[in-house]
């Protein structure tokens, strides 16, 4: 059964999407079978990965409302064993319909049930707000992994995104975990950039990766050529950095497995 990972935080521009994008391209890279699934109504992972959200048809919208079941609307992506369930400006209405559905927030856990012995990991881009679809991902998911750009009101915004993923793990999903702290927009110029990478690391140790993911011009370049950044520039620091990540990343569930 495919392990389902929610990249997640309430604060918008840390790199969430990205993150999101080019982990689920470096895990396919490198042979593993891996499903983005986009419940953000920006619909930013989807348009990152050459799907046009004003034209993708049927998306995690109509998994969530309709009962539309995944198999049916999960499309192909540029890359090799990478697949994308999609979102559009439509999921913003789920939000309001969800409300009086008993049992709201393990919609998207029910949708996902379905399809998750296809794919060994399942990447679930949030929207930058706890939400209704932001709960649903954190109940489906097995883990929760949160970027942070290295700003100032870092620590005190990562706080309550874990404060935040208490209260789901105290009422709806008591297994749920901390994959990781995943520092990013890291310039190692930036006094300000090390200070708060210094405390993060200080505070949290090994929950935050050894990996952090650089300020670069290709990372925020790629996603208007609809591809992740190892398609547009294989050769940039962004690239490496998430191909990086990406072995950190499986370094650790090998770990976590034994």
């Amino acid at each position: 059964m495919g392990r389902i990972i929610a990249v997640a935080n309430q604060k918008g521009g840390v790199g969430k999407t990205t993150t999101s994008v080019n982990l689920s391209a470096s895990l396919a890279m490198a042979d593993h079978s891996v499903l983005l699934a986009d419940v953000d109504p920006q619909a930013n992972a989807t348009s990152g990965l050459g799907l046009d959200a004003l034209r993708v048809g049927r998306t995690v919208y109509d998994c969530l409302t309709r009962g539309v079941p995944a198999k049916e609307v999960i499309q192909a992506s540029p890359v090799p064993r990478l697949s994308v369930l999609p979102s559009s400006a439509d999921l913003a209405g789920a939000e309001v319909e969800l409300v009086t559905v008993p049992g709201r927030e393990t919609v998207l856990k029910s949708v996902l049930q379905e399809i998750q012995d296809h794919y060994e990991y399942l990447i679930l881009d949030c929207p930058p707000a706890l939400g209704l679809l932001t709960i649903n991902a954190l109940v489906a998911a097995s883990s929760v992994l949160v970027p942070v750009q290295c700003e100032y009101y870092a620590m005190e915004g990562l706080g309550r995104l874990l404060a935040n993923v208490r209260r789901v793990q105290e009422s709806f999903n008591p297994a749920l975990e901390l994959e990781g702290i995943l520092l990013t927009m890291y310039d190692s110029r930036n006094t300000l950039s090390r200070q708060v990478a210094e405390e993060i690391r200080g505070h949290f140790k090994a929950k935050v990766f050894e990996i952090s993911i650089p300020r670069n011009v290709t990372l925020a370049e790629a996603p208007s050529y609809g591809r992740p950044v190892m398609l547009y520039n294989a050769a940039s620091a962004g690239s490496q950095a998430y191909i990086d990540l990406a072995k950190e990343f499986l370094n650790h569930g090998e770990k976590s497995a034994r």
